[in-house]
C-alpha cells in the first residue's frame, strides 16, 4: 500500500473533497478509521466546533494529525481500509470490516468416499467458489448432484451389505458405497469425474454428451440423441447456477478494471491465487502519447503478475487464498455500485487481452468528467 498524504486539523479546508479512506490521530491511543465519498466534507463533520455536530461525534481539540489515502473507486477504498483495520486493530478487525466469507461447494477428495459441502472456510479436498451466499452455493451443488452419482449422505460410512441405504440409492441417484453395491475405485472414478467437471467449468460433461448425441443422431438413433440433448440442457444450467466467479479456488484468477484516484488513469486489479496483487497503473495520456498500443501495455502488465496456476497453493503470491480479499470480491462484484468491470479467465496464458482494452476504455470513459457546455 503507498504511502498516506499527511495534513494538520487546521488544513481540512484545503484537503480533496474526494473519495479516501483516513485515521485520526489523537496525542495516545488508537486512530479512528474511516472511509468516505467526500473527505474535506467528512473531516469539517468529524473536527469541528459547531455544536450541532456534536451530538454525532466531535474530535475537535483531540486530533492531532490526519492520515488518508485518495481512492479511486470502492474496491481500492475496501482493500485499503481492510488493510488499515487490520494492521491498527488486530483484535477488532472483523467488527471494523464486517466482512462476511463466502461460500463455497468443498469436494472431499481425502475421503475414502467422496462427497461434496458447503463451507465458508478454505479446507483440505477441491474447493469451489466463490458463491455469494449459502443458499447460491446450496441450489449448485443441488443441481451438480443431480447430474453424477456420488453420495448425499454426511455419515462417515462403514460400507456394509446389510446397511439399509437411502432414497437416492433406491432411486438410481447414487452408487450405494454404503451398501457395497460398488468397489472403492469405481466410486473414486466417479468422484474424479465430478473434479474434472468443476475444474473444466463443465466443459469434461458436455463434450462427452455432445459427442454421444452427435453419434446418436448419425446412427438415426433420434429418441437417444433428444434425451442427451436434454442431458446438455441441464450441464449448462448448471453452470449458470455457478455464476460469473466461482471456479477452482486454485484456478480463480481475473481482473477488476476500475477507476484511478489518479487523472486520466485507470487501475488494473489482478486477482491471482485468490490474492489480490497491488494494482498496475495505466496512465491513459502517457500511453497515448508514447504512440504504445493500449493491447501492448496490457501485456506489460499483466507479465509481472505472478500466476499461481500449476503451482501449489501456497506458492501463489503470499501464500494461497486469503477470504477476506474473496469476500471483498463477492461484495463489489454483486453490489450496485460497482464501479468497474470484472474479467475472469483461467489462465494468465489465456488472458482475453481484446476484452481487457475494451473494458479499460469504457472505465476510462466513464470516469471522464462530462464536458460543460456554455450557457448562452
Amino acid at each position: 500500500m503507498r504511502e498516506p498524504v499527511i495534513a494538520l486539523p487546521s488544513e481540512i479546508d484545503s484537503l480533496p473533497d474526494r473519495p479516501a479512506v483516513f485515521l485520526l490521530w489523537a496525542s495516545e491511543g488508537s486512530p479512528y478509521l474511516a472511509r468516505t465519498a467526500l473527505l474535506r466534507r467528512r473531516l469539517r463533520r468529524l473536527v469541528s466546533n459547531r455544536d450541532r455536530v456534536s451530538r454525532v461525534l466531535n474530535l475537535q481539540g483531540v486530533v492531532e494529525r490526519i492520515e488518508y489515502w485518495p481512492v479511486g473507486s470502492h474496491l481500492e477504498a475496501a482493500l485499503v481500509h481492510l488493510e488499515l483495520a487490520q494492521r491498527h486493530f488486530p483484535e477488532d478487525w472483523p467488527r471494523i470490516t464486517r466482512l462476511h466469507a463466502p461460500a463455497f461447494v468443498r469436494l472431499t477428495l481425502e475421503n475414502a468416499f467422496p462427497r461434496t459441502m458447503i463451507t465458508t472456510r478454505i479446507g483440505r479436498g477441491l474447493m469451489y467458489g466463490p458463491f455469494a451466499s449459502r443458499a447460491a452455493a446450496d441450489r449448485f451443488n443441488e443441481a451438480l448432484l443431480d447430474l453424477f452419482q456420488i453420495r448425499r449422505c454426511e455419515e462417515n460410512l462403514a460400507p456394509a451389505p446389510s446397511h439399509p441405504g437411502c432414497i437416492y440409492g433406491e432411486m438410481n441417484r447414487c452408487l450405494r458405497p454404503c451398501q457395497q453395491a460398488v468397489s472403492k475405485d469405481e466410486y473414486r472414478s466417479e468422484s474424479d469425474r465430478v473434479a474434472e467437471f468443476l475444474r473444466t467449468g463443465g466443459a469434461s460433461l458436455r463434450h462427452t454428451a455432445e459427442g454421444a448425441r452427435d453419434r446418436a443422431s448419425a446412427a438415426m438413433q433420434f429418441e437417444e440423441a433428444a434425451h442427451l440433448h436434454q442431458r446438455i440442457s441441464r450441464i449448462g444450467e448448471v453452470q449458470a447456477l455457478a455464476g460469473e466467479l466461482a471456479r477452482c479456488v486454485d484456478m480463480l484468477a481475473g481482473v477488476a478494471v476500475t477507476p484511478s484516484a489518479a487523472a486520466e488513469a485507470v487501475d488494473l486489479w489482478f486477482l491471482a491465487g485468490g490474492r489480490w496483487q497491488e494494482p498496475r497503473r495505466v496512465m491513459l495520456t502517457e500511453t497515448a502519447g508514447a504512440g504504445q498500443s493500449l493491447d501492448r501495455r496490457m501485456r506489460e502488465l499483466a507479465a509481472g503478475v505472478p500466476a499461481p496456476l500449476g503451482a501449489p497453493s501456497g506458492a501463489a503470491a503470499g501464500g494461497g487464498p486469503n477470504l477476506e480479499h474473496l469476500a471483498i470480491l463477492v461484495r463489489w462484484h454483486g453490489s450496485s455500485w460497482r464501479d468497474g468491470e470484472w474479467i475472469g479467465f483461467d489462465s494468465f496464458d489465456k488472458l482475453p487481452y481484446r476484452k481487457l482494452v475494451n473494458a479499460v476504455g469504457r472505465v476510462a470513459a466513464m470516469a471522464r468528467p462530462a464536458p460543460q457546455t456554455a450557457r448562452t
